[in-house]
């Protein structure tokens, strides 16, 4: 209350599914005894909705014989109601995320429900600050507002408990499901990191191996006039028989081994 005018703030909020953002407005709403005056900050048709169905519905409708209170109720119904379409169509988005992680899809996801995150928490923010406002309009006696829009009020009240529920619910399921992601990433970098591992040791096994013809032969390709079995008749032949015996046995021992 300021003096004798009833104030009160609401926060229409619409979902734009192309880009996954929430978009927030707000809309201040002054309510006197005989008046009721709005201030509109941001894109938002909740009050031009409101003044058509008041139009339309004529002098002998409800709200309007509830005098300025009644639009304020119509304000905020039309507020809330759009809560549960934006919870409806972030609840597609999670689904999609969820089927993502863990349908097999190896990107990283983690990107995305961070945004959403944060759009949840924008959410949160438009609808929490309005359930105890909301809880005083059904429960005591507020100026300007007459006692027959309690039950009004108390039917916004409860729209807006259960939207502040699915946001809640929202939250929690994007972090399990940010969680299953990061665990999801963190195996396969232990994954790649095991078969990188497994391919540096078969590499260098064989290396290993191809490194004793490459000495024997870069040791006999010196070509210095006195070398070992030069003179004898099955000297190539045991050169050759014993490079093949240390590579056999070399490959013998890395395949034990696990290396190859």
């Amino acid at each position: 209350m300021y003096g004798d005018v009833l104030f009160a703030v609401l926060k229409p909020i619409r979902y734009v599914d192309s880009e996954e953002v929430v978009e927030t407005a707000e809309i201040a709403v002054f309510v006197g005894r005989t008046f009721v005056v709005t201030v509109r900050h941001g894109v938002s048709d909740v009050l031009a909705g409101v003044r058509r169905d008041l139009d339309q519905a004529g002098q002998g409708h409800d709200l309007l014989a509830h005098g300025p209170a009644g639009v304020l109720y119509a304000a905020a119904d039309r507020v809330v109601d759009a809560y549960d379409e934006v919870a409806d169509a972030i609840d597609i988005d999670i689904e999609q995320i969820e089927g993502q992680v863990f349908g097999g899809d190896e990107e990283d996801h983690a990107q995305r429900i961070y945004k959403l995150k944060r759009e949840v928490l924008e959410f949160r923010r438009a609808v929490a600050p309005l359930e105890r406002p909301l809880q005083r309009l059904t429960e005591t006696d507020v100026p300007h507002v007459p006692a027959a829009l309690r039950p009004f009020f108390r039917d916004v009240h409860d729209h807006a408990e259960r939207a502040a529920e699915r946001v809640e619910g929202h939250d929690r399921l994007l972090t399990d499901v940010l969680s299953a992601d990061l665990a999801q990433v963190s195996v396969r970098q232990n994954r790649t990191a095991v078969r990188q591992n497994e391919d540096m040791r078969k590499i260098s096994a064989w290396a290993a191996i191809a490194l004793v013809p490459t000495a024997v032969a870069g040791i006999y390709g010196m070509n210095f006039q006195y070398m070992p079995e030069l003179g004898w008749r099955f000297g190539y032949p045991a050169v050759l028989l014993l490079i093949l015996v240390v590579c056999l046995g070399l490959a013998r021992l890395f395949r034990r081994n696990g290396w190859l």
